[in-house]
Parts: C-alpha cells; structure tokens; sequence
C-alpha cells in the first residue's frame, strides 16, 4: 500500500514516527498509509523553509508573478484529476470538488497581482527636504494549518497569499485528506516555484506543536474546530508570532415572512447538505419568523425526500459520505438526542439505508428546536438542519447575535429595508441578503467574529497581504554638508 509522502526542499520524504490509514469514506475501506512527522522532521521541513527564505524575498515580483500565471494554467488544466483525489479521500461529489478547486483559483488570480498588492506608499517634503516612503515585506517563515473538509481551497487561501508576500510556508494539511496538498506543492514546481519555499508535513498535535513553538517559524494560519483554533492562538501567541486562527460556525438563515419560501427552500436545502454539511459555512440553523415555520419546513422536507445520496464519483450523486466513521457516529448522535432536548425529528437520516461500509449517513431536519439543547448550541458539522421558531425580527436577531459563533448569516426576504436593517445590526463576519453562504470573492477577505476567529486578520484577499507582510517606513533626508548641526530638540516637520 501506497505511503504517502512529505515533501521538504523539493524532495519527496518517506519518514514516519508513526503511521495511520488514510480511508476512502464512501467505502470505508483503507487505500493509502499515511506517515506522521516526528518533532524532527517537522524541524526539517521548518529548515528548507528557513534556507529558501533569502533566494525568494530576492525574487522579482514580476517572477513571482510568473509562478501564478503558470499554476492558474496547471490548476484549470488539471482540476479532474485533483478533483478526483478530494472525491477519493474526502468523499465529496466531484462536482462540488470541482467548485472548491475553482474558488482556491480565485486567490491564485489575487495573488498573480502581487506587483499592485504590494506597492508601498510614499510622500515627499514631509519637512523641509525629508520625504517618507512605506514598503511591505515578508515575514519569514510562515505555518499553514489546514482542515479536511477543503482540501484544496483552503490551503490555496494561505499558501497563495503567503508565497506571493515573499514567505516561504511549511503546510500541515489534515491527515485524514493529505493527498491533495502534495498535489498541490506538485503543481507550484511545476509552475517555476523553488524547491524549499513550499513544504508539506503530515502530522498530529506534535508536528502542530513543533510549528507553534519554532523560533524560526513567525506566522501562523490556522482552519478548523473552534477550541484547537484557541489552543492555537494562545500558545502562537505566547510565543510572538502572528496569528489567524479560524474556528468553528453555527450558521443561521433568518427568513422573514414575506420571503420567496420555495427559493428559501431551495437555499436552506443546497446550504444544510451539500457536502455532506461539512463546510463552516454550511446553514445550520433556520429561524422562521411569524408563521412561515409550517410551510417553510414542508418545503424543506419536500426537498429532502428528492436528494441523492451516494459515492461522490457517481454522477448522479448530490452528497457523499462523512470523512470518518466517528464522524458519522457523532453527527447521529445529535439526532438520537434531539427528541428528548424538545426537538421534533421531521426527517431522520438514520433512518436511510445505504449499501457498502462507506461512512453514509442520510439527511436530518429537526425542527421546534430549544436554543438550550445541544442541537441547536453546538457545531454539528453534518447533515442536520435545525429549525427554530420566533415571533418577530427582533427575536430573531437577537438569536444570532447571542450565538457564540458569528462566522456567517443570511437573511431571505423581499423587503430592502429589513435587509438593510439586519446587515446594520447582525454581529457575523460574513452576511448574506438571499445569498445563503455568503463566502466573498478572492477580491475581499473571509472571516467571522466572536468565537469564529481568533486575532485580527481574516484570510486570503486584501487582509492576508497585511497578514503576510511587515510594513517598514523609511524617512528620508539628503542635505548638504553645510546644513548639519548638533540640534537636541525632537525632530519638527517644519
């Protein structure tokens, strides 16, 4: 069986402190052995980073800039077959596979404009004879700590940024998905990068370890759970490096009662189970105002009954399996529960059956749900849309709001001011006006708020590049000899 690589310095690595099994989840059986990095190979790995580092800030950016437009090229060329190695190990359709490689392109296509993105400022006689500039450089070695559940746009969303800025980046992909991230690094040789300025490690708590607390290591991005994004922060944190660390969602759509219900329908469906509803973006959470709620979820449960579920590269496939048994286990058990919690169970996907030992679990609708109860609290990251019921726009507002997670919310109605007035007040990061994931384009920034991110940068777009760089502000003056003086006052600008 296949071992899959680290790739370090150009090279690929076959080391292994330990190993573990990388599953294709649609037939739960084993199809490659994934190696896990000890302290010293991440070490390594830090190392190439560390050695590359001068040659690349060196580059120009017109051959940085190169780089991008030949991994652009190399990406849409090669999508089927990346997209084939996310559908084997994730499990996702490879139609949806295709859309996640398609929205890591756009920060590929940002990134190609590095010679505009990283123009400094500048303004002549500041004083007498003294003008300032600005420039923005790299800050060195940067980690990229990815989630499974975008193998591919995720990583894309750091590396892409980072390497553009002038760092070199060692990526700690998941290891339940590994395959794509050596792909990638594949691709960026391809395309002309040096050997050393991309490395990719497989690894666990140690390899993340080693990264948080490397001297040489001075940024930290992070995707993923909302505790180990904590975790992250505060030890990166104590140890002086930057960092964005990006947690967990619990998303809700507020639908008022003048809203299109057979569009809202249409939405809540796409945005609770695609992907298997592993996606932080993913809608969670439906808050039915006034008396919209019975013919809303009969709509919503209409939908469900159509949708088809199996291996992902079967094109009539809708929605894969989950990544792993256990998560399979943990998302039913937030519906075996969801009775007892107050929660009517409208659509039991544990009900559905499926051939094969793959990790298939069917769609879930629960709806009445009491904001106490688990369902409705935590991130189920599966198929299961909670459904939860208020008066008025007020109540629903304030729901979202006292939520511990603010990454996104979307509002379905037909009313502008109602829009206006909830994209004014709602506290989420990214927001929606009949747009159910409301994840920006490459041109802008992703993030939450609350307990959805930790530090102050959101990733990819304009916030990465101040992420990435350090911003140096140089005074400059030329006068003539006869001019100087011994003058202990504080510098005027007169």
């Amino acid at each position: 069986m296949a071992r899959i690589p680290h790739v370090i310095g150009g090279e690929k690595i076959d080391a292994a402190e330990r190993v573990q099994p990388v599953y294709n989840p649609a037939t739960g059986e084993q199809q490659h052995e994934l190696g896990i990095a000890s302290a010293a190979t991440v070490e390594q790995a830090i190392a190439a980073a560390q050695a590359a580092l001068p040659m690349w800030r060196k580059t120009s950016l017109t051959k940085r800039a190169d780089v991008f437009f030949n991994l652009r090229q190399l990406l849409k060329q090669r999508t089927p077959e990346l997209a084939a190695i996310v559908t084997s190990e994730h499990g996702k359709v490879l139609s949806d596979a295709a859309g996640e490689i398609a929205r890591g392109l756009e920060n590929v296509e940002f990134a190609s404009g590095l010679l505009h993105l990283l123009k400094g400022e500048r303004d002549e006689q500041v004083s007498t004879g003294v003008d300032v500039h600005s420039v923005k450089q790299p800050v060195g070695v940067v980690a990229a700590i990815t989630p499974f559940n975008f193998p591919v746009m995720v990583p894309l969303w750091m590396i892409a940024s980072a390497i553009a800025c002038g760092n070199t980046v060692v990526l700690k992909p998941s290891e339940r998905d590994p395959s794509a991230s050596v792909f990638i690094a594949d691709l960026f040789r391809e395309a002309g990068l040096p050997d050393g300025v991309l490395n990719v490690v497989h690894g666990d708590k140690v390899a993340v370890d080693t990264l948080l607390d490397s001297p040489s290591v001075k940024a930290i991005s992070f995707v993923g759970s909302t505790p180990i994004a904590r975790y992250i922060y505060e030890r990166a944190a104590a140890n002086g490096k930057r960092v964005q660390a990006l947690g967990g969602a619990k998303n809700h759509m507020l639908v008022m009662p003048d809203a299109d219900l057979n569009m809202t329908a249409d939405a809540a469906v796409s945005a609770a189970y695609g992907s298997a509803g592993e996606r932080c973006m993913a809608v969670s959470v439906v808050v039915a105002v006034g008396g919209v709620g019975d013919e809303l979820v009969a709509k919503i449960a209409e939908r469900m009954e159509k949708l088809t579920i199996g291996d992902g590269t079967d094109p009539a496939s809708e929605m894969g399996p989950l990544i792993t048994q256990e998560a399979k286990d943990r998302v039913e058990s937030y519906v075996a529960g969801a009775a007892a919690e107050g929660g009517v169970v409208v659509v039991d996907g544990r009900e559905t059956k499926f051939e094969g030992n793959g990790f298939f679990t069917g769609v879930s609708l629960i709806d009445h749900v009491k904001t106490d109860s688990k369902v409705y609290r935590e991130e189920i990251f599966g198929p299961v849309l909670a459904v939860v019921r208020v008066d008025t726009y007020e109540e629903g507002l304030q729901l979202i709001n006292d939520h511990q997670f603010g990454n996104g919310t979307a509002i379905f109605t037909r009313d502008g001011g109602a829009a206006r007035q909830f994209e004014f007040e709602v506290e989420a990061g990214m927001v929606g006006i009949n747009v159910p994931i409301p994840v920006p384009v490459g041109a802008f920034s992703f993030g939450g708020w609350k307990d959805s991110l930790f530090g102050d940068a959101h990733i990819y777009g304009p916030e990465s590049v101040h992420f990435y760089t350090r911003s140096k502000v140089i005074t400059t003056r030329w006068p003539n000899p006869d001019q100087s003086k011994v003058d202990l006052g504080f510098p005027s600008n007169s």
